[in-house]
């Protein structure tokens, strides 16, 4: 900018070949375009801001899929902003004859800034597209899959940009046990059916509780009970239905997580449950939200 204002002055002091009018005029189109730059420079600054920021709101797991692809519009329009801004700026600053060389490249570099920034964010607009469908396939698939299963004893959703199957306690388990009924293998077979199906997933059993106290020989808790079920439901997904171990986790939530409030025998009911989560495999996952400038 020094360079072009150095430019700027020269040609005021040729104050014989330009009018004073027209001085004025050059001196308030350098003020115009030196406002449209720092506008440009702060609108990047801040783009890349938000850019940065999404690969946070992923670890935290805190946003749902509409949230995110809203905030990518968003970018997409900031993006498409900053292009015309510069163009407009390089416009001016041409008509006025004072681009220099080294001012030039600077807005040559942050317009290939822009453009890799949009082709970021497209791809991860894409790969976000991608999930939701896999999502959408595999919510599909093991609805067919179960459909001769009673409502009040599977559940099929996407939450918070996974899948649930919600397994309820009566059907699985006889009370206070973590010993699978035999006639719920077969449900349990069912899905593993469509997990042997997609090997680029992984699998995370939860067990859940009421809030009404529990112990037993075996048991310390209602946590020990959950996170005991949990490891039956992977073991038969394991051992019966040959789901790869390295893809399965199990863990307990017991009565820490519930869906209703335990203030009546069926919201109880309905807290008693088992949740397999199928979500993709997060290390490949985390890798789409990576920004492309930290691998240089």
């Amino acid at each position: 900018m020094r360079s072009i204002l150095v430019a700027i002055v020269a040609v005021f002091m040729m104050g014989a070949c330009v009018s004073k009018k027209k001085a004025l005029s050059l001196e308030n189109e350098k003020s115009e375009l030196q406002a449209a730059l720092d506008k440009a420079r702060t609108a990047l600054s801040d783009c890349d801001t938000r850019a940065a920021g999404l690969s946070t709101e992923l670890k935290k797991k805190s946003d749902e899929v509409e949230a995110r692809n809203r905030r990518l519009k968003e970018l997409e329009e900031q993006n498409e902003y900053l292009k015309k801004a510069n163009m407009q700026v390089l416009d001016r600053f041409s008509d006025l004859s004072i681009v220099t060389k080294q001012g030039a490249e600077s807005i040559k570099k942050s317009m290939e800034t822009l453009n890799q920034q949009g082709k970021y964010i497209q791809d991860l607009n894409k790969s976000i597209q991608q999930k939701d469908s896999l999502n959408m396939v595999l919510v599909n698939n093991l609805k067919r899959s179960l459909s001769g299963v009673s409502e009040d004893d599977v559940q099929v959703e996407v939450k918070k940009g996974v899948v649930y199957v919600s397994l309820s306690d009566k059907m699985l388990f006889r009370s206070g046990s973590s010993i699978i009924n035999a006639q719920a293998e077969g449900v349990v077979g069912n899905v593993a059916k469509i997990l042997n199906d997609y090997k680029q997933i992984e699998i995370l059993v939860e067990g859940h509780t009421d809030n009404v106290p529990f112990a037993s020989e075996n048991l310390v808790d209602n946590w020990d009970l959950s996170v005991k079920r949990a490891t039956s439901v992977v073991r038969l997904l394991q051992k019966k239905y040959g789901v790869d171990p390295a893809r399965l986790t199990a863990g307990g939530r017991g009565e820490y997580a519930p869906k209703a409030s335990n203030a009546t025998s069926a919201d109880r009911s309905v807290n008693r449950r088992t949740e397999i989560i199928i979500t993709p495999k997060m290390d490949q996952y985390f890798n789409l939200y990576t920004d492309p400038d930290q691998n240089k």
